[in-house]
């Protein structure tokens, strides 16, 4: 499906120019968006490598430091939201490695990259805006860009970012 460089709209397989920017069509590349569940299967992936890495760490900490909160108990109310150290780490770890190389670990075994609406690559403000969502806000992001934003299969921080999950061509 060919989407606008310049906006990432997408375009009719016939169109001359962007129907929402007017941009002219030799500014079309074609992506391939990745699936919701090559993104989901991503993301679980990372989870389970960062968790890995996590545990020992939270075990030292509660035993070192018995009364350590790894999330504050006072913000844990707040639906659909989740803060606490570990999203703090999940939230730089993506922006990161989607920043700097494109992919994550869980992104570099699906085959999957995040690119800027054009296809190029995004950069570190661009990560870090869509790893919000990501990290700390990952059931309402997810709905909402569903709901809001299916044929382009972007998350709210997603679009908010200028971002796209396409899948690389190796």
């Amino acid at each position: 499906m060919p989407y606008c460089r310049k906006c990432g709209a997408t375009l009719s397989e016939r169109a001359v120019y962007c129907q929402q920017c007017g941009a002219p069509v030799e500014a079309v590349t074609r992506l391939a968006l990745a699936t919701w569940g090559e993104r989901l299967i991503s993301w679980v992936i990372d989870l389970i490598l960062l968790g890995i890495f996590l545990t020992p760490i939270k075990v030292v900490l509660r035993l070192a430091w018995p009364g350590f909160l790894w999330a504050p108990s006072a913000l844990q109310w707040i639906p659909f939201v989740h803060l606490g150290l570990d999203n703090i780490i999940y939230f730089l770890y993506w922006t990161l490695m989607e920043g700097i190389n494109g992919q994550s670990v869980g992104k570099m075994v699906m085959k999957i990259r995040v690119t800027a609406l054009n296809g190029e690559p995004t950069d570190l403000v661009h990560a870090a805006i869509q790893s919000l969502g990501k990290a700390f806000l990952l059931p309402l992001d997810c709905i909402i860009g569903l709901i809001l934003y299916p044929t382009k299969r972007q998350r709210l921080f997603n679009y908010i970012s200028e971002t796209l999950v396409v899948k690389t061509s190796s």
